[in-house]
């Protein structure tokens, strides 16, 4: 018997091994937060299928994410990604990739680790909603409003309530797996 899936991931692969692994799993380690972060910025305008499949691409073009590294990013190095083909080549998203990096470090520096400055937000546990359908997640909240505020003013570019919506399905901070799906009880 196949095991029942949240809607919007049946029929491709790589997005059923995504959803069936990754997606909701509750993350706090700031190396794949900062990833996952990255990822649903170039998201922005996009569909995640889009960004899942140059992920690789992604992971080699900017040093396996390594924020560290990114934060002083030359502007050679800065051109060189704008040829990239494996990548989205958008000069605002890569600029705002290196932005970012910079101002994640300050918040490790505030925070102890980005994971304690997010999770903070949810007290360190997930929401556990109740989506019968797919379709009927929210894209923001409330609570992604407020943190994409609190992000920008910290400087933070592309972290809209959308995207951060989106970082905090994907990361496990709330739990939207339709409740018919095999992996809502498990994450």
């Amino acid at each position: 018997m196949e095991k029942h899936r949240c809607g919007w991931c049946k029929g491709d692969e790589l997005y059923e091994k995504y959803h069936d692994e990754e997606w909701g799993v509750p993350l706090r380690d700031d190396a794949q937060l900062f990833e996952f972060l990255i990822l649903e910025t170039f998201q922005a305008g996009l569909s995640w299928i889009t960004i899942l499949r140059k992920r690789e691409n992604f992971r080699k073009a900017f040093d396996q994410f390594d924020y560290h590294k990114i934060a002083n990013y030359s502007e050679e190095k800065i051109a060189s990604l704008l040829q990239d083909s494996g990548i989205v080549r958008n000069k605002l998203k890569i600029r705002a990739t290196v932005n970012n990096a910079q101002a994640y470090l300050k918040i490790q520096e505030e925070h102890g680790s980005f994971s304690d400055y997010i999770w903070g937000f949810v007290n360190g546990k997930p929401i556990k909603n109740k989506v019968k359908h797919y379709k009927d997640a929210p894209s923001t909240t409330p609570l992604s409003d407020l943190i994409s505020k609190d992000l920008k003013k910290r400087g933070f570019k592309f972290v809209g309530s959308t995207v951060i919506y989106a970082h905090m399905q994907a990361t496990g901070m709330v739990n939207d797996h339709e409740t018919t799906c095999f992996r809502y009880h498990e994450v």
